[in-house]
């Protein structure tokens, strides 16, 4: 799912986004100093560059980032794409396990709703919002596997952890991770030394 902002605040939370995104340490990730490490493969370092063109190319903007880093390694800076104006930008319909953060300003809660759940993908949502019944409605309505509201990645081993949609089946944590590993089964036993009633009788 991408970032949504309200429009009024988008252009100054796209301002702090990218001071922060520029100063991040990258580097080898067994340097305690590191704040993000390289992408496992250079195939997965080419996709990413692909889809980051490839959503250029159908109008989004480049706020910071989309280049490789110079030395070994395949390491990439944090990019944030504003695809504000660009709903056909692949980097909103496709998960890219890189450091790609694509923006949407949206006008209404409703608007907010509908670009959140456009989307084949339902891993996590966050919600940030000073308003608790509007976090309720946008909670009831997400279809994703965790949404937090005003945080996010709390993560805990005895709750459920897991996507909706293309984003996975089944779940880690929790009783719902217990209850993959079951199988249910359905038994009937009469206790009763009566005739049995026709069984094709609705009753």
């Amino acid at each position: 799912m991408p970032r949504l902002v309200e429009r009024p605040v988008k252009d100054a939370r796209l301002d702090r986004l990218r001071a922060k995104a520029e100063v991040f340490r990258i580097v080898a990730p067994d340097d305690m100093a590191t704040e993000m490490g390289p992408l496992c493969t250079g195939r997965q370092r080419d996709r990413m560059a692909e889809v980051v063109a490839a959503s250029l190319d159908a109008g989004a903007r480049l706020v910071t980032g989309g280049l490789p880093e110079d030395g070994p390694g395949f390491f990439v800076r944090p990019t944030i794409l504003d695809c504000t104006g660009a709903p056909d930008a692949p980097c909103l319909s496709t998960e890219i396990f890189g450091p790609v953060l694509s923006v949407q300003a949206f006008d209404s809660g409703d608007e907010a709703l509908r670009l959140a759940i456009d989307s084949p993908d339902g891993f996590a949502a966050g919600v940030f919002t000073t308003s608790l019944s509007r976090a309720h409605r946008m909670v009831r309505r997400l279809r994703a596997g965790v949404v937090w509201v005003n945080t996010y990645r709390a993560v805990s081993p005895i709750a459920p952890f897991g996507g909706h949609g293309l984003s996975g089946r089944g779940r880690e944590g929790g009783l719902a991770a217990a209850l993959d590993y079951t199988t249910v089964k359905t038994v009937w036993l009469r206790t009763s030394d009566d005739p049995i009633p026709d069984p094709f009788v609705m009753r």
